[in-house]
């Protein structure tokens, strides 16, 4: 491998021209610095990523802290959309990713502090992991640089989707199309799982709607077994809804072969929605009823905001940064009369 002191002998410099060039240097001359750059390209030449961040006290790495629990991992549509696009903003501006995993994944015991130290990261996103966990307020608490995903502290930038709004969204759509027997499986206990139920009681309150207790059920995000299983319950009341609210599209689909299975047709017996707009959403007959969360934005501003707050760090606003998502109607919902 080529070094500085190759470069420097066929270029006739000091190496430390060849360290200003490479660094883009201003005290060196244009035909100096280009001629540098150009030979070392030829000979293939790249720095050593640890002595520069030694020297530089920047390693151009973030790290990505990303639990799930439901064990889908990177399939897991929503997330998955959000950090590839996070990534690819963070590759834009030169900065590579790094997964942190912490004490529940290693042997050695190390927190989620503990492994961003390790690997020298410059700052770290954080999201689908329980905020509550000793390991993550513990990194959140810290001073390394850090931006979270759908969830709220308050001296850390946060990216959230508008939940109150997509929530209120679907409703508001189900009602003027004639619905006012409207069930809701929402998911597991959390930030977002409370914005969006609290917005699905205002939404009936202020129509003026009365919505039974049964009609309101749990199920744990992306478990279809489990949404079939509440789908069916629901189905089974003397006095059945007339539509359907799912916690999420991939839960949906339980909900929706339970549905057919007892040998229904959507939208014309049941109506149902979903939540997130993932790419399967496309492929339903019919096409599910959903709201679009603008993920691609979300992963987007969480690395500009994280890279901010690295590069810029006395002028980076500390904010919570709300990215409204998009009602698509699809063709599940049925218009009554």
């Amino acid at each position: 491998m080529a070094s500085m002191k190759d470069i420097a002998g066929i270029c006739g410099v000091s190496i430390a021209t060849v360290s200003k060039a490479l660094n883009g240097h201003n005290d060196i001359g244009e035909d100096t610095k280009k001629l540098v750059c150009k030979t070392a390209k030829e000979l293939g030449y790249f720095p050593n990523s640890s002595a520069r961040a030694l020297k530089i006290n920047k390693s151009y790495n973030l790290g990505v802290l990303f639990i799930d629990e439901a064990r889908s991992g990177l399939t897991h549509d929503y997330f998955v959309s959000i950090l590839d696009n996070f990534k690819g903003m963070a590759e834009q501006n030169g900065y590579d990713i790094t997964f942190i995993n912490g004490s529940k994944q290693r042997k050695d015991g190390m927190s989620y502090l503990d492994c961003c130290r390790y690997r020298g990261v410059d700052g770290v996103v954080i999201a689908c992991v329980n905020f509550e966990e000793l390991d993550v307020q513990e990194l959140v608490q810290s001073d390394l640089p850090i931006v979270t995903i759908d969830y709220l502290f308050n001296n850390r930038i946060a990216i959230m989707s508008d939940n109150v709004k997509g929530v209120r969204d679907l409703v508001s759509y189900i009602y003027e199309c004639g619905h006012r027997k409207i069930a809701f499986i929402h998911g597991a206990a959390s930030a977002v799982t409370q914005s969006r139920l609290s917005s699905f009681h205002r939404a009936i309150e202020e129509l003026g709607l009365k919505i039974p207790d049964e009609y309101i059920k749990e199920v744990p995000y992306r478990d279809t077994e489990k949404t079939a299983i509440a789908t069916d319950e629901l189905l089974d009341l003397k006095n059945p809804p007339t539509c359907i609210m799912f916690s999420d599209d991939f839960a949906g689909i339980g909900g929706v072969n339970a549905i057919k299975s007892r040998g229904l047709s959507i939208p014309d017996d049941i109506s149902v929605v979903g939540y997130d707009g993932i790419r399967i959403t496309r492929f339903i007959d019919p096409m599910l009823t959903t709201i679009n969360q603008n993920t691609a934005e979300m992963g987007r501003i969480a690395a500009e905001r994280l890279i901010d707050l690295i590069e810029r760090p006395k002028t980076t606003l500390i904010e919570l940064i709300m990215i409204q998502g998009e009602l698509e109607k699809g063709a599940s919902v049925k218009k009554l009369k």
